[in-house]
């Protein structure tokens, strides 16, 4: 685990540094738990559980609302330099990247309440799920990342984002080709498909979450870099 915060003379920077983080954590939490649930409510047809996912997306919104606040505050006040400006920059960017989680959950609660208003479970559920814990665990982990400041576990989960598209592509692939043979289900079909493009996009998203930790922690702009290449471009810094 890296170390990267300091102590400064004002305990009271230290303790707005710490807040933010703290906060930063938290929407997380709440993001992760909102993913989980919109898929979990798309597999059991559990529309009270997708309207709350909906709720939470207020509760999201909020934290990101304050947490942009902290960061424009720490700024103007503080007017940080080096490795306190990248903490605040990479978890203001990363924030945007959980509100972007948060609204793709959304979506999949409201395919959720159409498909259950359709009365027939379509094709694609198997998939779904599939990719939606290898999502939940992508976000888990950035998470977990990040409160480590652990770069080595934030490439790992970089390099998952690869295999979550290797699913989504193949799982297109069946879908397309049942509904040509059975042109009935095209209507459920393209439902399915938009709730695994919202996966695959949260997938994007937790990879971007550790992009921008590895910024805080090393200094380095990863964002346009290969997965497989993030580690030796780590170390040639």
């Amino acid at each position: 685990m890296q170390e990267l915060t300091t102590d400064h003379i004002s305990q009271q920077f230290n303790n707005e540094l710490e807040a933010l983080r703290q906060h930063f954590l938290t929407m997380g939490g709440v993001v992760e738990t909102q993913v989980q649930d919109a898929v979990q409510a798309l597999l059991d047809s559990n529309g009270s559980l997708a309207e709350d996912v909906k709720e939470k997306d207020a509760t999201v919104n909020q934290l990101d609302g304050i947490i942009d606040e902290e960061c424009t505050r720490i700024l103007a006040k503080r007017q940080p330099a080096a490795s306190d400006l990248r903490m605040i920059l990479s978890i203001s960017k990363a924030v945007s990247e959980l509100e972007r989680m948060g609204d793709e959950a959304k979506k999949i609660a409201n395919l959720t309440l159409s498909l259950i208003d359709e009365g027939e479970s379509p094709r694609g559920y198997v998939e779904i799920s599939r990719i939606g814990q290898m999502v939940s665990r992508m976000i888990h982990d950035s998470l977990d990342a990040y409160a480590r400041l652990d770069i080595e576990a934030a490439i790992k989960v970089a390099k998952q984002d690869r295999k979550v598209d290797q699913e989504y592509n193949t799982a297109l692939r069946s879908l397309v080709t049942y509904m040509m043979e059975d042109p009935r289900s095209i209507s459920r079909v393209i439902n399915v498909i938009w709730v695994l493009r919202s996966l695959e996009r949260i997938g994007d998203h937790a990879r971007h979450v550790c992009q921008h930790l590895i910024f805080m922690v090393k200094g380095v702009d990863v964002r346009h870099v290969a997965a497989h290449d993030i580690a030796s471009e780590v170390e040639d810094k």
